[in-house]
């Protein structure tokens, strides 16, 4: 009996040889990079064989449809072939994929990307380095703190400045209220919440935004303990920037209430209208109440980088804290993120000591280890992606492709204003446009809201072209968002004429009653 478990045991461990060695020949290495170039080869080849056929932003299918394809999928089952698994990705991925790079797609805030980025992104990958701690990444430690100086060099936040890379907006959006609402604990109780936790009267905390900025806040708030209630929203002037003297009078009456005023956050470029509220003026109301004054410049941090538009950001060097989204108005891959603050040391509410990773010792030491400025530790190398482009496509480029889409808006503002079907409501500031379609004019706000919902899902349906939507007022909008400078003045055209022709048919066939399918073909109708 001894004697067949040992067989039995030899037996299972050649077995386990064997998957050992099937794995060595899958490893990143240069016994198999021959094989990995012809994978390469293969993706290429893939990747070239889609956008030659990729007419549409979208292929129109709906979730319950896509959802089938993969009932039969078993991920237990290897294909053990590159190119049946990529057979497999092509129909289950590439095929119902959203291009942002089509010339027609206008929804969402996401961008084509410069292809010197994709090349940056496959070595980064391909290596594997994980930015947190000097001996993890080297080199990629300082690419990063030099995308990050250059960044604040453009920002003028002043010499005590630091940042670091996030995975987006609303991580960054986090990291300044974490630092905003420490800042002002210590500040009014002398209370230092990393070691003791919040103080009592921590419900005093009151952070102070426009009604249309990032949901982010309200998201950190609630992360934070703070919670949805100690977000005061702001109403807006005309332009959809936050009201000065709205902010002031939510101030005095926060301060009546016994409250404080923890933090004002400002947007530069919200993500519906573009909007950049007045940083100057915000930020002289921020000093004299004594609060933390950060700015989202998530979207329109690219204004940093053009050569006739940074005046748009004039204030932007007083804040306490900013964030930037590259992978928006940089045309960067997703994701490529960071987030800035005046001094330094306030970022030491996120460090911690740890000695199998990064000791005290190593920080007085001088190494530079990331991970102290993070509330992330496993980073990938999201630095590089820049750094190629800024090396090899230039800030300028970017930053005139950004002006071009800005261009456009203006373009596309004043063809929508000259449309009679059409209702817009604000002058682009950066790229957006908020509108919706009124037909004649005589149907109701109900009929209009339910129009403007059908035509948005006809287009996504049928695909041809991908736009957003929103509320205003409690009222359904459509809407522009143009990243791409591939976009022309015809493409914008192209989709209106389709977004009135939807808009009639809709309310020609009654729609509302028939409930007809979003698949059904669609005859032209007249409108004037």
């Amino acid at each position: 009996m001894v004697q067949l478990n040992v067989l039995l045991a030899d037996a299972q461990q050649q077995a386990s040889n064997h998957e050992a060695n099937s794995m060595l020949n899958s490893m990143f290495n240069k016994e198999n990079l021959d094989k990995f170039k012809i994978g390469v080869d293969q993706v290429v080849q893939l990747l070239a064989q889609t956008l030659d056929v990729q007419q549409k932003p979208f292929s129109g299918i709906f979730p319950h449809e896509l959802a089938k394809q993969f009932a039969d999928i078993d991920l237990n089952q290897p294909l053990f072939d590159i190119q049946e698994a990529l057979t497999e990705v092509t129909q289950l991925y590439l095929k119902d994929a959203v291009y942002f790079n089509n010339p027609r797609y206008l929804a969402h805030l996401n961008c084509p990307i410069v292809y010197q980025s994709i090349l940056a992104e496959l070595m980064a990958t391909a290596i594997n380095t994980a930015v947190e701690t000097w001996d993890q990444s080297g080199g990629a430690t300082f690419i990063e703190q030099s995308i990050v100086d250059w960044t604040l060099s453009k920002l003028a936040l002043g010499k005590l400045a630091d940042g670091v890379f996030t995975s987006g907006g609303t991580q960054s959006n986090l990291m300044a209220m974490l630092l905003a609402r420490d800042f002002q604990c210590q500040q009014h109780a002398g209370h230092i919440n990393k070691q003791q936790g919040l103080p009592q009267d921590f419900k005093r905390l009151k952070i102070f935004t426009s009604q249309v900025s990032h949901f982010s806040i309200q998201k950190a708030a609630a992360i934070l303990g703070l919670g949805y209630d100690s977000v005061v929203s702001v109403s807006c002037d005309e332009y959809f920037r936050m009201d000065v003297n709205a902010l002031n009078q939510a101030i005095e009456q926060c301060k009546q209430q016994g409250d404080i005023v923890m933090a004002i956050v400002a947007t530069a470029g919200t993500t519906d209208f573009g909007s950049i509220d007045p940083l100057a003026q915000i930020a002289a109301i921020a000093k004299q109440s004594g609060a933390w004054f950060h700015v989202d410049a998530a979207y329109g941090g690219g204004l940093l980088i053009t050569p006739n538009n940074k005046h748009k950001l004039a204030g932007i060097a007083c804040a306490d804290s900013v964030t930037i989204d590259y992978h928006k108005s940089f045309f960067q891959p997703v994701s490529c993120s960071a987030f800035f603050v005046k001094d330094k040391q306030h970022l030491s509410v996120v460090t911690y000591h740890a000695e199998y990773l990064n000791p005290l010792s190593q920080q007085q030491a001088g190494t530079p280890d990331l991970c102290n400025k993070s509330i992330q530790t496993t980073r990938r190398f999201d630095a590089l992606k820049l750094w190629f482009s800024l090396r090899t496509v230039g800030a300028k480029n970017l930053g005139l492709a950004f002006e071009q889409v800005m261009h456009l808006a203006r373009q596309a503002y004043l063809l929508l204003a000259s449309e009679a079907h059409i209702e817009i409501i604000h002058q682009p500031q950066l790229s957006t446009l908020v509108f919706r379609f009124i037909g004649d004019g005589s149907s109701s706000n109900q009929d209009l809201d339910d129009v403007n919902k059908f035509i948005r899902k006809q287009l996504s349906r049928q695909g041809d072209a991908l736009i957003a939507a929103t509320k205003v007022a409690d009222k359904q909008y459509l809407k522009f968002t143009l990243l791409n400078c591939a976009t022309t003045i015809s493409d914008i055209q192209h989709v209106v004429r389709l977004i009135k022709q939807y808009g009639y048919q809709y309310l020609a066939s009654d729609l509302a009653n028939q409930q007809t399918p979003l698949n059904t073909p669609v005859k032209e109708v007249s409108y004037g």
